[in-house]
C-alpha cells in the first residue's frame, strides 16, 4: 500500500479505504478461486495495483468516459483504474465465469457502482468506447482484430481513442504494423526493478461506423 501512495500522493480517503481492502479480498478470493498466483499474491500491490495503475500515468480518464478491459482475470487493470477514476465507466470482460466470479465479489465489496463485470467475448460486446484497456492477453495484430470496431467517434482526450496496452519486453515486431503506436516506459515511472521492462502501448484507432 505504501508503493500506492508513494507514487499516487493525492488520494481521497474513500479511495485509500478502497485500496487497502483489496489485499484481504484478493487473499479471501484466492483461497476459493485460484486467480493469482501464490507468489504473486504476496507482492500485489506492485504486480497488479500498481501495474495496473501505470495506465494512469499515461491517460487521465475524464468524467463520463467509457472503458472496456478485455481479458480482465481478477480485475486488472479494471478495478484500480475504477477506483482511481469515479467518474469513469468501466466495463470488465473475461472468458472464465469464475475469474468474473471473483471481480464481481470484489466490486460488491468496494460497492464500485462504476464497473459492470461479465462473461464474454470481446467481439460480441456490443456498444463502442473511448478506450480499451488489457494486460497482455494476446498478440496485438489479434488483439485488434477483436475490438477494431467498438472505438467512439469524438475524441475528448489528451490521446486518441483506442487502445491502451500493458505489456513487457521488445515489442519491435508485434508493433510492426502499427506505424501510430506510441510506447510508454513504465519504469520512468515506477522505481521497482519490477518495472524495469515494462510498457504501456498506446494504439490510436479511427471509428468504424
Amino acid at each position: 500500500m505504501d508503493e500506492i501512495l508513494k507514487y499516487f500522493p493525492n488520494l481521497t480517503e474513500l479511495q485509500i479505504a478502497q485500496f487497502q481492502k483489496l489485499e484481504a479480498l484478493y487473499q479471501e478470493w484466492n483461497l476459493k478461486i485460484n486467480v493469482i498466483s501464490r507468489k504473486d499474491i504476496d507482492s500485489l500491490y506492485v504486480k497488479h495495483i500498481l501495474h495496473s495503475m501505470g495506465i494512469a500515468k499515461i491517460m487521465n480518464f475524464e468524467t463520463g468516459a467509457t472503458v472496456l478491459d478485455v481479458g480482465t482475470g481478477g480485475g486488472f487493470p479494471g478495478i484500480p483504474l475504477a477506483i482511481l477514476y469515479p467518474e469513469t465507466r468501466f466495463y470488465l470482460i473475461d472468458l472464465i465465469a469464475k475469474k468474473i466470479k471473483v471481480v464481481q465479489g470484489v466490486v460488491e465489496a468496494l460497492e464500485l457502482k462504476n464497473v459492470k463485470a461479465e462473461q464474454k467475448r470481446a467481439e460480441l460486446v456490443k456498444g463502442d468506447f473511448d478506450f480499451i484497456v488489457s494486460r497482455a492477453v494476446t498478440n496485438m495484430p489479434d488483439f485488434v482484430s477483436w475490438i477494431h470496431d467498438k472505438i467512439k467517434k469524438q475524441n475528448k482526450h489528451k490521446l486518441k481513442n483506442g487502445i491502451l496496452y500493458l505489456k513487457g519486453g521488445d515489442l519491435t515486431e508485434e508493433l510492426a504494423g502499427f506505424p501510430k503506436a506510441t510506447e510508454y516506459n513504465l519504469a520512468d515511472f515506477f522505481e521497482d526493478e519490477f518495472f524495469e521492462t515494462k510498457k504501456v502501448v498506446h494504439v490510436p484507432l479511427k471509428f468504424k461506423a
